[in-house]
């Protein structure tokens, strides 16, 4: 059996291309919610013809990603749904961070976010998850905030540390106010 790994997108050492992965991902995403995928289906989601699907399809069966017979519905194999899942699942996290966090228009986002998900390292996406959770958790003053980012990171994310951050920021930000006024 051929082995596939989600997190690299690799075939046995070969790299998918960005349009093996955009297909496994549109299928992964209309298997969510269709009974069942079909070509037109998938030729609508990625915007090209049939033929260009079907020919797609075959290469991918070839890999062993999909199982896919003419004039039969389309289906993921375990391998095929590890990787469209996992391309579905960076995407969703890139939109939602240039959505919510940079506050880019969503038809923007979308298109940026299929981009990127095919070239940022599973490193920098963690970070970038990360970040959300920690200006989910934290709070976004003072001039250290970026430093307390790090320090989430790194040690643990634990709100009871925001807290603590909070209070701290609250005295500082006092002081700075009351030498104001002297």
């Amino acid at each position: 059996m051929k082995m596939v790994s989600a997190k690299s997108g690799c075939l046995l050492g070969k790299p998918l291309t960005p349009t093996m992965e955009d297909y496994l991902e549109a299928i992964f995403d209309l298997g969510e919610s269709k009974k069942f995928v079909r070509v037109k289906d998938i030729a609508k989601r990625v915007d090209v013809k049939m033929p260009t699907v079907t020919s797609m399809l075959k290469t991918l069966s070839g890999k062993g990603l999909v199982k896919y017979e003419k004039y039969e519905y389309v289906e993921l194999t375990a391998d095929g749904a590890m990787v469209g899942k996992e391309i579905s699942r960076r995407h969703q996290l890139l939109f939602k961070f240039l959505t919510d966090i940079l506050r880019i228009e969503s038809k923007t986002a979308d298109e940026e976010a299929c981009k990127m998900e095919h070239t940022l390292s599973a490193g920098t996406l963690d970070s970038i998850t990360d970040f959300m959770e920690f200006i989910q958790a934290c709070p976004r003053a003072g001039e250290s905030w970026l430093h307390q980012f790090e320090e989430y990171r790194l040690h643990g994310r634990r709100p009871e540390n925001c807290a603590e951050r909070t209070l701290i920021f609250s005295s500082e930000f006092k002081k700075k106010v009351d030498c104001l006024k002297d």
